[in-house]
């Protein structure tokens, strides 16, 4: 497929741009530059400034925030459809917080001036960013009152309640899915330290709620993890 109508088709299927006409994403797709990232590469660092607009074409970004002892907090991962750095394509700052790539992937970029010559064309693109912003926004006051009120144990259950639900599939056993990482990356996720996640995860299993091999976890009592959340309430 030639490169315009690819990056044409990518744009289309991303939930801001499903109301532009073929015509209006094709002109879209002209300001776009393709960019690929391998697994791990940074896109952009905390604190520089915003060259533009970030949006998954394939593969997954993590957006995160670094403490200055190197410790990470995840703020969001985002697939195939999503994009990042809305916020300062718009207010002109500098990127609020790091984002890498968690496996190889596929970027569209569009230069900041672009993008916002495209939203004043185009008003109701800018209405769906406003609509991101805000998901996201809800998203990290979850992730304070986590951090603010929560234990690494709940945070943890959590967790995995959410996977449980959006991943896990019926087993014999339970209910089954592959974590999205490792013990550190769900620490980075947590706020919190690789020790304590693997401790936490031991002391569910020996509590005969999950059962966990490598990256493979399955729920056997999900009613029981659901009480630990309920009973911090």
């Amino acid at each position: 497929m030639p490169e315009p109508g690819y990056v044409a088709h990518a744009l289309g299927a991303v939930s801001l741009f499903s109301n532009l006409s073929p015509d209006e994403l094709r002109l879209l797709a002209a300001l776009a530059v393709r960019r690929r990232f391998a697994q791990g590469e940074l896109l952009f660092q905390e604190g520089e400034v915003c060259k533009g607009l970030h949006i998954i074409a394939t593969g997954k970004l993590r957006i995160f925030k670094s403490s200055a002892s190197g410790r990470e907090q995840v703020l969001a991962v985002e697939g195939p459809g999503g994009s990042v750095a809305e916020l300062p394509v718009f207010d002109g700052g500098t990127y609020p917080a790091s984002v890498s790539a968690v496996e190889d992937s596929q970027i569209l970029f569009i230069s900041r001036d672009d993008f916002r010559r495209f939203c004043l064309e185009h008003p109701e693109v800018a209405m769906k960013m406003l609509a991101v912003v805000g998901g996201r926004l809800r998203r990290l006051v979850g992730i304070i009152e986590e951090l603010s009120f929560a234990t690494v144990r709940q945070r943890l259950v959590s967790a995995l309640v959410r996977l449980a639900q959006t991943d896990g599939a019926p087993s014999e056993r339970g209910i089954e899915f592959q974590l999205p990482g490792t013990h550190q990356d769900l620490a980075h996720q947590l706020g919190t330290v690789r020790e304590l996640v693997s401790r936490n995860l031991m002391r569910l299993q020996a509590e005969g709620l999950i059962q966990v091999e490598a990256r493979s976890l399955t729920v056997v009592d999900l009613p029981g993890l659901t009480a630990i959340l309920d009973s911090a309430v």
